[in-house]
């Protein structure tokens, strides 16, 4: 079970975007050999990770019309908004390698503590996005911005659906 909630992150970074690429495919055809023998390595996480800020990078790029002038203002921000997910990012990951070695045998408190913890996630990730958002607004006219937010936001609640999907339910 272990394995397999650990090989949850790359494959819902392959299943989300549908990776067309040579080297997607064989990270998904590898994934798919390994999961029966070992997890991936969090070497694998990262560049699947990498690969999903990218294709997100993409998608913002083909919906949110920008002008010269507003791309060069806006891909900055972006990017320091990006790398203060990534932190937050990193600490889900985490908390999803602890809940997979505790799966099974998770105590209440263990519990407690875990739920604690996805909830500051949560509100962590929302914080980042108004912290950001007058940033956004300063590079981008008010649709723009809005536009924007609104694919980030359907992004991340694809990823989000796409995690939680593969991940199994506690058992009490």
């Amino acid at each position: 079970m272990k394995k397999a909630l650990l090989a949850v992150l790359a494959l819902s970074g392959a299943m989300l975007f549908g990776h067309s690429s040579a080297a997607a495919q064989d990270r998904g055809a590898q994934e798919s050999a390994r999961q029966n023998s070992q997890a991936p390595s969090d070497q694998e996480i990262e560049l699947l990770r990498k690969d999903i800020r990218s294709h997100k990078k993409q998608i913002i790029a083909a919906n949110v019309p920008l002008t010269d002038a507003e791309a060069q203002k806006f891909w900055p921000v972006y990017d320091q908004y990006t790398a203060e997910l990534v932190q937050i990012n990193n600490d889900k990951y985490a908390l999803i390698q602890e809940y997979a070695q505790s799966y099974g045998k998770m105590t209440n408190e263990q519990a407690d503590d875990w739920s604690q913890r996805a909830l500051k996630l949560d509100a962590n990730v929302a914080a980042l996005r108004q912290k950001y958002w007058p940033n956004f607004r300063k590079v981008l006219p008010a649709k723009k911005a809005a536009l924007y937010e609104q694919v980030e936001r359907r992004m991340q609640m694809l990823i989000d659906v796409q995690l939680a999907s593969q991940i199994p339910l506690l058992e009490p």
